[in-house]
């Protein structure tokens, strides 16, 4: 993928011009935006605000959410999260990820673990995780070859710049959504053209057209309880947020369903 740009101008455009942005939250924890059809999209609040915004407007209530999404491409990323929530509103509305197929695992509230999807094909496998997911460690300890990158690394982790040397190395390749935020997304793609790699968690775009783009998995967050969702978000425990919505999953030409390839 020679233009990095290439990923956010094709999930922009994507987006009809009619929907619009009916409400729009940057949280501590999750953005999100809540279009005019009634659906919501998450993303991953990274508070990086180095740069100026692209936007000048006061408000984005009754903008185009097509022109809202371009704010991805910020720099400033309090502002590409709403952009990339932006993209998922329109994305990962409940009927139309399910029109393309995306599903879940157990078709249930509550179930937050995406990569049981995975368990069983990355048995005895290289498999690197781009960010920290809960009880991956514990759920994967002993059944693969795992290697955590991470940003702000624990104990254990690799630093993220690992990347460079890590990822064309493995078998699976677990990134999490927020990397759409941070825009380290199309080059960690790059290094994992030789591994099944994987987007997962709420700010994961359910766009199909990534599969054509090297990714094997997705799997992302639908909620149609917005008020719901809203009341988790305002929480002390933001996992509460998987209370009021699912995680949903497909595999590049295949659909998991109930751990099955269909």
């Amino acid at each position: 993928m020679n233009n990095p740009w290439t990923l956010y101008d094709e999930l922009i455009a994507g987006i009809p011009a009619e929907p619009t942005v009916q409400y729009y939250q940057g949280g501590y924890h999750w953005s999100r935006v809540v279009s005019s059809e009634g659906s919501v999209g998450l993303a991953m609040t990274i508070p990086l605000i180095s740069r100026p915004s692209l936007s000048e407007e006061a408000s984005l209530i009754g903008r185009p959410l097509r022109q809202v999404a371009e704010l991805v491409k910020s720099w400033n990323f309090v502002e590409a999260a709403i952009g990339m929530a932006a993209i998922n509103s329109w994305y990962n509305q409940p009927l139309r990820a399910a029109a393309c197929g995306f599903s879940h695992p157990g078709i249930e509230k509550g179930k937050r673990e995406a990569f049981d999807v995975y368990f069983g094909e990355a048995k005895g496998k290289k498999v690197a995780i781009i960010g920290h997911f809960p009880f991956i460690e514990k759920r994967f300890s002993g059944h693969c070859d795992l290697s955590i990158l991470e940003r702000d690394p624990d104990f254990g982790d690799f630093p993220d710049s690992a990347c460079e040397y890590l990822l064309p190395k493995q078998d699976y390749v677990f990134i999490t959504g927020s990397t759409f935020v941070n825009k380290t997304l199309p080059r960690l793609l790059q290094l994992s053209e030789g591994a099944r790699a994987v987007i997962v968690g709420p700010s994961t775009p359910l766009a199909p057209f990534l599969f054509d783009r090297g990714v094997y998995g997705l799997s992302g967050f639908v909620s149609s309880d917005i008020e719901k969702l809203e009341d988790a978000l305002r929480g002390a425990n933001n996992m509460h947020l998987f209370d009021a919505g699912l995680m949903v999953d497909q595999i590049r030409e295949k659909t998991a369903l109930n751990g099955q390839e269909m």
